[in-house]
């Protein structure tokens, strides 16, 4: 890893990272003792981002130097050689590790549905109406979700939304953003009606309809890593329990693993896509042993050949996805209304994450580690092979009979 970060270092005269602070440190100290080790660099993500954003205000010399992210208890930022040989020998710091720059897992087919009818199939053969009329809905169990934003004036997100942020392209809240403009594209108010979208019109094609959804827009553009570690931080100070992720780069990136050890430590289970580029590749975070990963399957119970899957050389947790869930011609809402028909592990990430919330709700007691193993020993394989599914298909009612 700080070989990565020389690397950089030695080609652009600087690198960004994340500086992780020690347990007995206090978010504060990173005011002080931590932030004057980071240079503020133009020609950055995060620099180079901040100039555009500040030129449209005409503030142009607002160049950060770096990102606090309290709730995680970390620092982004940038630095320079002596800066990293500074933050390492920090007391204050515990760890550094490189930043790499995440990406949208965007949906391989899309179409416009016929007008959809009941309950979608991707609903319906996880099982969920099964669990609802036992009175669990995923009621008070707040839900994150980290993707292009949510139109939540559309019927079946009304009031399902209880929390909305927008992150500019540095990484800082957008005070006061407007929920009614809240998506920058379909693909988060199609993940988040998936999840949370209430029965509208005689349409269910939401998992946990009764789930409060914290929705945060944090991708595409500018430094999308200070974006999403923003969205982090926002999601564990809101009080999700879950955190539902289509998003990553491809490969086994190590610059998160930190990251979602945080998220489980403050009781935040993270649910992420695996990706759409086929077997032999994954992605990060999804492809770390401690996030719960998904891949997707069709109406046949088959994996679908765009579902990412791979092996590695490791003892435990040698095989990504964890599961799969419904992921192909998954109807969900259209952004400004109407019904859009995608498919992706991206939709399937939220089938999954809907169900924890079920779950969550039915034994509230449950830590994430108990959540996370029902969902995994629910899972069926049935004809898929365990190199593509691994655990195999989730099944709420099955998942319920672990707990």
């Amino acid at each position: 890893m700080t070989a990565s970060i020389r690397a950089s270092i030695a080609q652009l005269g600087f690198a960004p990272v994340i500086a992780f602070l020690t347990a007995e440190a206090s978010p504060e100290a990173a005011d002080d003792a931590v932030l004057a080790h980071f240079t503020p660099e133009a020609g950055s993500a995060l620099g180079g981002a901040a100039i555009a954003a500040a030129e449209d205000v005409g503030a142009a010399d607002a160049v950060p130097a770096a990102r606090v992210f309290r709730h995680l208890g970390i620092v982004y930022g940038t630095v320079e050689a002596a800066g990293l040989s500074a933050l390492r020998a920090s007391p204050a710091v515990r760890a550094v590790k490189p930043a790499a720059q995440l990406s949208l897992i965007r949906p391989v087919t899309a179409a416009r549905p016929s007008e959809p009818r009941g309950t979608v199939w991707g609903v319906g053969h996880l099982q969920a109406p099964e669990l609802w009329a036992q009175g669990w809905t995923g009621a008070g169990v707040r839900v994150a979700h980290l993707d292009t934003g949510v139109d939540a004036t559309h019927p079946c997100l009304d009031g399902a939304v209880v929390e909305f942020a927008e992150f500019d392209h540095t990484g800082r809240r957008v005070p006061d953003a407007p929920m009614r403009d809240g998506d920058r594209d379909r693909h988060g108010t199609h993940t988040a009606a998936t999840l949370a979208g209430r029965e509208t019109d005689g349409v269910r094609v939401g998992v946990a309809p009764g789930a409060e959804l914290c929705s945060a827009l944090v991708i595409e553009g500018g430094d999308i890593t200070a974006r999403i570690l923003g969205g982090m931080d926002w999601a564990v100070g809101v009080g999700a329990r879950v955190l539902s992720m289509s998003l990553g780069i491809r490969g086994l990136v190590n610059s998160f693993l930190d990251l979602v050890a945080i998220l489980r430590d403050n009781g935040v289970l993270p649910v992420v896509a695996i990706g759409n580029e086929g077997p032999g590749t994954s992605r990060s975070p999804g492809n770390y042993p401690r996030a719960l990963s998904v891949g997707a399957h069709d109406r046949d119970g088959l994996v679908a050949g765009f579902s990412s899957s791979q092996r590695f050389q490791r003892r435990t947790h040698p095989l990504t996805p964890d599961v799969v869930a419904p992921g192909v011609d998954v109807v969900s809402a259209g952004r400004e209304g109407g019904w859009q028909t995608l498919s992706g592990t991206s939709m399937a990430t939220p089938h999954v994450a809907g169900l924890a919330a079920l779950l969550m709700q039915a034994h509230p007691d449950a830590d994430i580690d108990t959540i996370e193993r029902a969902i995994l020993e629910s899972a069926r394989l049935g004809s898929m092979a365990p190199e593509r599914a691994n655990h195999g298909a989730v099944d709420g009612l099955r998942a319920l009979d672990r707990l």
